[in-house]
């Protein structure tokens, strides 16, 4: 029965997910992590290895936004909207979702809709 931990369940989705999902430099892909208490947003390249935008609840840029705002899931539209912006600026304008294991709901949902909000597709 231990192959059942949280941990491992979340490891073999993030596989499933990864089989499927490949960031190019035309559409990146936008990978997300969440931990108990911050959330964090990566748009990566994977033909080339590198990350080319990153955005997090921890960024001083959203650290003004964020003081006082409480629920996670808000923090986690900030952050999808920040990480959506600047793929814009940066001429990004299309990207792959990658929920990285977790499941498409409560702050990964909150992110996507976020980024999505903010004009970029996928």
């Amino acid at each position: 029965m231990g192959n059942f931990s949280r941990a491992n369940s979340r490891r073999r989705r993030k596989q499933r997910v990864r089989k499927k999902v490949r960031g190019t430099t035309e559409m990146p892909r936008l990978s997300v992590f969440r931990s108990s208490r911050h959330i964090y947003a990566q748009v990566i390249d994977d033909s080339s290895g590198k990350t080319l935008i990153e955005a997090s609840s921890l960024s001083k840029e959203l650290s003004t936004q964020i003081v006082g705002v409480g629920e996670k899931k808000k923090v986690a539209a900030l952050v999808g909207a920040n990480v959506g912006k600047k793929a814009l600026d940066n001429g990004i304008k299309k990207v792959v979702f990658d929920r990285n294991g977790f499941l498409y709901h409560g702050r990964v949902k909150a992110l996507a809709e976020g980024a999505r909000e903010s004009g970029l597709r996928f």
